[in-house]
């Protein structure tokens, strides 16, 4: 490591921060870790502390002053803890699809990359995890972030439906999860810019990873060509085995809940019956 970057990794400078937001299960995972096959950057999978913090800053709880305080003191200490000054930032965190606005101001250069994925897809692929089910209910298991496993209420819930909501079916959780995060990053993330907020479809890059995957690059102004043939071959690994699959698991009154749920944002996006 050279005296420069050892010095820069004492007080990093968080400049062009870079965010991956979508709903949860949406292929979050898989950009992230492509993403952090690129040398200029520093990747970080949903920082407790911040993953934490999510519900103060969208409640309201803490004002904008202390709340950029926290999130520019936890990722400047995450920098320096992998001595990954001079790097780029970057953070994955699902539920930073409703932090945009906030993101957005408290780092004025950041950009953000949103992954849309089919929602009936999200939701059998949520299915499988314990996060929101009612057969964890009482487990005390908790996510990095230290929200429990199980049906109940997270803080991005519409006031007023909290006990819907915990005693609403486990595919409704999941449709409602998939809807709260995309409507979100769609109504916040565009107004950004081109140059700021970028939006690709996992299907897409499913399909034809080296064609998102150079636009991806474009927009995040990666020019060696190491790096983004580092990039490129991560996501060539793409497995487009699961798209699709609702098809194969979700019943009819499973197409039914999220028909009246989500239907409409569903048609929004494209995605056809």
């Amino acid at each position: 490591m050279t005296s420069g970057r050892l010095a820069r990794s004492i007080l990093p400078r968080l400049e062009r921060p870079l965010f991956l937001i979508g709903a949860a299960r949406s292929g979050t995972t898989f950009l992230g870790a492509c993403v952090g096959r690129i040398p200029e950057i520093s990747y970080h999978h949903e920082p407790p502390a911040t993953k934490a913090a999510g519900r103060y800053v969208y409640d309201g709880m803490w004002g904008f002053r202390r709340s950029r305080w926290f999130y520019r003191t936890v990722y400047a200490w995450l920098m320096r803890a992998e001595l990954d000054g001079g790097l780029r930032f970057c953070d994955k965190t699902p539920t930073n699809s409703l932090l945009v606005p906030f993101l957005a101001r408290a780092f004025p250069d950041a950009q953000f990359i949103h992954i849309v994925r089919d929602g009936r897809d999200v939701a059998v692929s949520h299915l499988q995890k314990p996060w929101l089910l009612a057969s964890s209910k009482g487990s005390t298991l908790r996510e990095p972030g230290g929200y429990l496993h199980g049906p109940y209420s997270p803080w991005w819930v519409e006031d007023g439906r909290k006990a819907e909501f915990e005693t609403t079916s486990d595919v409704h959780r999941m449709i409602w999860a998939w809807r709260r995060y995309v409507e979100a990053a769609l109504r916040d993330g565009p107004a950004l810019g081109p140059q700021r907020y970028l939006e690709t479809r996992y299907e897409d890059l499913m399909a034809d990873p080296r064609r998102h995957g150079e636009r991806m690059l474009d927009f995040m102004g990666i020019e060696r060509s190491g790096s983004r043939t580092s990039f490129l071959e991560a996501l060539s690994r793409a497995d487009p085995s699961s798209v699709g699959a609702w098809r194969l698991e979700l019943d009819q009154a499973d197409l039914a809940v999220f028909e009246a749920d989500s239907g409409d944002l569903l048609r929004r996006l494209g995605y056809s019956k």
